[in-house]
């Protein structure tokens, strides 16, 4: 079956077709360009030291992610916000 055909019967485009017979495992997604978190790259150290601290802890007393934010927020001045998206609804 040619390129073309596969492309045909399966629905996808023939650029597809040919990346696809160019790997034997698939790449998967390739990122281009480093991540941009403009507000969190300065914190990134400080969070990642409380998640590797949280490892010693009990399951119930490791950080969420709003206690990351809280703190961040109280301790040290953070100006970003966390998403309303992750608050429950009123009466949930």
């Amino acid at each position: 079956m040619s390129q073309h055909e596969a492309a045909r019967h399966c629905g996808i485009s023939r650029d597809s077709v040919r990346e696809i017979l160019a790997f034997s495992v698939p790449p998967g997604y390739r990122r281009t360009a480093p991540i941009r978190r403009p507000k969190l790259d300065g914190f990134t150290g400080i969070i990642n030291k409380w998640l590797s601290d949280d490892r010693e802890c009990m399951l119930k007393q490791r950080h969420t992610a709003k206690r990351i934010s809280e703190r961040l927020l109280d301790e040290h001045g953070f100006e970003g916000g966390y998403p309303v998206s992750h608050f429950p609804f009123p009466g949930a």
